[in-house]
């Protein structure tokens, strides 16, 4: 079912999104949302972590892709160092 309703942009930018919506899609305080926007829509896109499953499933592919186009531990650790360097 699709809920509407309506609320106000404050002054500080801060918008309220409305009970019925939050208890809709089980919203929580600290809720985070990648906000979007094309000419005069706005959508925001709850972000929700992976499971644990999903998650090693990515880190699975991520070793393959490293295994696979030759990096190693050592560039990784040269990498970390020279990003931390340019701070």
């Amino acid at each position: 079912m699709t809920v509407a309703a309506t609320t106000t942009l404050s002054s500080k930018g801060q918008v309220v999104i409305p009970e019925e919506i939050r208890n809709q899609l089980g919203l929580e305080a600290g809720a985070q949302f990648v906000v979007i926007a094309d000419r005069d829509v706005v959508i925001f896109k709850l972000l929700e972590p992976p499971s644990l499953k999903d998650f090693a499933s990515l880190v699975t592919q991520a070793r393959q892709a490293a295994k696979k186009s030759g990096m190693r531990q050592a560039d990784i650790a040269n990498a970390v160092k020279k990003v931390r360097r340019s701070r």
